[in-house]
């Protein structure tokens, strides 16, 4: 007996099955060239709420023309938003939030503020910005409109929650996607993000590790006592290097492992929608390092001082 034509997905329900082979999206497009999409009727909801509730949001799109590259002056406008907005909250982490301040001068506080800032933009800026941009590039091959969307109340959460208790959580945004996509394909799409990590992490290893040779950071002797980037009113910028260079290394193990955790909309899961082997090879290997990272096995720093004593 012949089975359900996959494709029936896009007009109906499967009603034996729970999980639909084919993502549907419906879509219409307005006079003024605005396309709306919505999954499943939801509707007045916030996006990021849909989105952790494991439901797809309404999300008004503007139709655009341009390569895959294409980037629409409100998608820059979102990612520089999410970005500032990431890196004064990595900041406010970096110095301890208001618990630090209230421990020391105002002025201090705010000097190592704006000197931390530049160093976590540096080293976590591109594990947030190239991993949404994955996605964007890999749904665009697939033949769906995709643009980065910033979420205020996510970022506000992060801000508050960072200056407040010096921790962060934040949920800056995502891509919002629109089109028909199937399951392998939404599976690629989500994978995309983390395998972008994992390659940041490699290749940072060696080029952060040439980086500090190049610039004898290591061989400077830094102050033991030394609890920021200013001591004594010198500029300490060998260890802002340093430390950039294992930020950039850590975050994208965590941002990566993260991610594939298979709940709600993170991406591990999709992943898991479409194939579990990849799946689990893929948290396996994330797993594995952050894991050895935080017991100890290994660490960043040690590594890029052997690849730096080489220049």
């Amino acid at each position: 007996m012949a089975g359900r034509d996959p494709r029936a997905d896009i007009l109906d329900d499967d009603p034996f099955k729970q999980r639909p082979k084919v993502h549907r999206v419906h879509a219409r497009q307005s006079n003024d060239g605005t396309l709306h999409f919505e999954l499943n009727g939801n509707q007045g909801l916030n996006p990021l709420l849909t989105q952790f509730m494991g439901l797809q949001p309404n999300k008004p799109a503007a139709m655009h023309t341009g390569g895959i590259w294409h980037f629409s002056e409100e998608e820059k406008k979102h990612l520089r938003l999410a970005t500032a907005a990431f890196t004064l909250a990595l900041g406010f982490m970096w110095v301890g939030g208001l618990g630090a301040l209230l421990s020391t001068s105002l002025s201090s506080w705010i000097i190592q503020l704006l000197l931390a800032m530049p160093v976590m933009l540096l080293a976590v800026g591109p594990a947030f910005l190239l991993h949404e941009i994955g996605h964007k590039i890999i749904a665009k091959k697939n033949g769906c409109w995709a643009e980065f969307r910033a979420d205020p109340s996510g970022l506000r959460f992060g801000l508050f929650l960072s200056f407040f208790l010096g921790f962060l959580f934040m949920a800056p945004g995502a891509v919002m996607v629109a089109g028909v996509v199937t399951r392998r394909q939404n599976g690629h799409i989500a994978v995309a993000g983390p395998l972008v990590n994992f390659g940041l992490f490699l290749l940072g290893i060696p080029i952060w590790g040439v980086i500090l040779g190049l610039t004898g950071a290591f061989d400077a002797t830094l102050p033991a006592d030394a609890t920021g980037y200013l001591y004594g009113g010198t500029l300490i910028w060998q260890q802002m290097l340093i430390d950039a260079g294992v930020f950039w290394i850590g975050a994208n193990l965590v941002l990566g492992l993260f991610n594939m955790i298979p709940w709600g909309p993170l991406d591990g899961a999709k992943v898991k929608d479409w194939n579990e082997n990849v799946f689990y090879g893929v948290i396996s290997v994330f797993a594995i390092l952050a894991i050895s990272y935080f017991m100890g096995v290994w660490k960043p720093i040690e590594l890029l001082e052997m690849i730096a004593n080489f220049f």
